[in-house]
């Protein structure tokens, strides 16, 4: 279903809305070095990014901004009118202030790892860290709001005038470009969902109840639930070490990050009437897993404001070209920080070329409503087995617009509504089809609860029933079958004899997911080769069934198996199962019968 799912990605492709105000450039020193880390904002607003190491940067915004403010420790802050709204590669040459000539800090190479005031403060951050966040209190719980993006990028003309999307180019109409990276790109589906999440410190357990789901197009909302969870499991920044996709980078915070990192302090403001300051941190080696970028700490608890993390570009990590992170902490009870907005953002591509296409997977989780304190007995913390509600992916408009902790930008609110027009696109519904079949290796009849497949098994060859053909089929009316069938029926052209399978299943009870299931097979497999251990009475191997086939395949096995089952799940992840097996032997070849 995740094929199926990834498969189906690449095929919405919906309208985006252009962002009010977009620059881009680079910024360099009056001998033509290029500055690293500084610091470029949308005039009288909080909008803004650094530059990386090569002094380039990119800055985009949904409201309409008139001036632009570039500014680092040791230069002249320069101020530069926007009279377009898209400006691209602008050239800044920021020059050293002549009051501070014997102070400029070039940030650059690596940095002290003593007498170094940045370092001063990473070490109060970590004899702090205890007393910020949840961890202070005994039991926590708050509303959670999540939703997921995904996205085509690096759309060009090759793209739009391509045979691929002749009769849907309406979904091209407006490109949006990413804030981050600097590439266009074309939303193509998004997911909600709203959450309460309990948690008791003391009984170290935590519970998230789901409130409401929603999708724009996918008719199975826990397939894409499932799906997401497998992609972006939770971390804290505090830990040093943080997993993303089975790779274990180190971060920023981490008690090994003087040895990782070089850190420099950079600045001081107030945000949100809280003193804080600025740390920008960089690798100190290349090809290792670590992050760049910045954070803001408060100068009294030592607690995080914001951080923003981008994987360096020598990290290697199958199939994500890039991975970027935005925190943000808010104050409670005047000394509490607590994650308030959490943002990633990864580029998913087939090769690390800077113009290669991929899919940007984007997730942003909001949290509000914090109250700590509240004990709950321990059996509110047990998961239960079966716990599908119906009505959690089927709310309505009036739910989500009072229930999101943000409301949806014009860009979010296209992907529903354009996935709407798809709909009706025949082209888009045989290509969409077309790689469900692909994927699952069924066809799926929309008037009747029932798959006909597996499709690639329908032809194969082998030397003992030479050409087969098989047909097949099963029973699907949803996720949560109260019972289903799967059959089969195939014939070889060489022994003339014909072999079949039929199994069931039977859900007696769905709190403790009590299932019966039998059935019986009579078919032609090589023994040892099976594709995985299974308890499927109907599974078999595929060295006797393949069209091409390496080597000799004439020691198959007439296989007669007859199994029936009892298994049920009394508690979450405990699966009890008794079951008796009655199976029957013989050389399927002449030769050796």
């Amino acid at each position: 279903m995740k094929i199926k799912l990834l498969f189906a990605l690449f095929l919405l492709n919906i309208c985006a809305v252009i962002a009010q105000t977009k620059v881009s450039g680079y910024v360099f020193d009056e001998f033509n070095a290029p500055v690293s880390f500084a610091n470029v904002i949308f005039s009288g607003s909080t909008e803004g990014t650094i530059t990386d190491e090569n002094g380039k940067f990119y800055l985009e915004s949904d409201e309409n901004y008139t001036a632009l403010t570039v500014s680092f420790i040791g230069y002249e802050t320069l101020n530069y009118p926007l009279e377009k709204r898209v400006s691209y590669n602008l050239k800044f040459v920021l020059k050293e202030e002549a009051a501070q000539l014997d102070q400029v800090v070039i940030i650059s190479g690596k940095q002290p790892k003593k007498n170094n005031p940045a370092i001063d403060i990473l070490r109060k951050i970590w004899a702090n860290k205890r007393s910020n966040g949840l961890k202070q209190f005994n039991q926590y719980q708050y509303d959670k709001y999540e939703k997921v993006e995904f996205d085509i990028n690096t759309i060009d003309s090759a793209l739009i005038k391509s045979k691929l999307f002749k009769g849907m180019e309406f979904v091209f109409k407006e490109v949006d470009t990413s804030r981050v990276t600097g590439k266009t790109y074309l939303p193509m589906f998004i997911n909600e969902a709203v959450s309460k999440v309990y948690g008791d410190n003391i009984l170290n357990k935590e519970k998230e109840d789901l409130q409401g789901n929603k999708n724009s197009g996918f008719s199975d909302n826990q397939v894409i639930i499932d799906f997401v969870d497998d992609l972006y499991s939770d971390f804290n920044v505090y830990d040093n070490y943080l997993k993303f996709f089975d790779k274990s980078f180190v971060s920023p915070l981490s008690r090994t990050g003087i040895s990782t990192y070089n850190y420099v302090l950079t600045d001081s403001a107030y945000i949100d009437n809280k003193w804080c300051y600025n740390i920008i941190y960089y690798p100190r080696r290349k090809n290792e897993l670590t992050f760049k970028g910045d954070f803001w700490v408060a100068d009294t608890t030592y607690a995080l404001k914001e951080i923003n993390l981008q994987a360096s570009k020598s990290a290697n990590i199958n199939w994500v070209k890039d991975i970027y992170i935005e925190q943000e902490y808010e104050v409670l009870n005047d000394s509490v920080f607590l994650v308030k907005r959490d943002y990633m953002m990864s580029d998913f591509a087939f090769t690390k070329k800077e113009q290669s296409r991929g899919i940007y997977g984007k997730r942003t989780t909001l949290y509000d409503n914090y109250k700590f304190n509240i004990p709950k007995d321990k059996k509110f913390y047990d998961k239960e087995v079966y716990n599908y509600d119906k009505d959690v992916y089927d709310r309505d408009d009036a739910f989500w617009e009072e229930n999101r902790l943000e409301a949806l930008n014009k860009d979010e609110k296209g992907v529903y509504k354009m996935l709407d027009t798809l709909k009706t696109v025949k082209k888009f519904k045989r290509l969409y089809n077309l790689g469900s079949i692909l994927a699952s290796g069924y066809i799926e009849f929309n008037t009747l609860p029932l798959d006909y497949g597996p499709i690639f098994s329908t032809f194969g060859f082998n030397d003992v029933e030479g050409l087969r053909l098989r047909t097949g089929g099963r029973t699907y009316f949803g996720r949560n079958d109260l019972w289903r069938l799967e059959g089969f029926l195939a014939y070889g052209f060489k022994d003339d004899k014909f072999k079949y399978g039929m199994s069931g299943k039977w859900l007696l009870d769905k709190r403790s997911r009590l299932i019966i299931s039998g059935g019986n097979r009579r078919d032609v497999e090589q023994m040892g080769a099976s594709l995985t251990n299974s308890t499927d009475v109907l599974g078999r191997s595929l060295a006797s069934s393949a069209v091409v086939t390496a080597g000799a395949n004439d020691k198959l096995t007439a296989i007669n198996l007859t199994s029936f089952a009892v298994e049920a799940e009394p508690f979450r992840n405990l699966v009890l199962r008794l079951g008796a097996n009655y199976r029957t032997l013989e050389s399927a070849s002449p030769t050796f019968s």
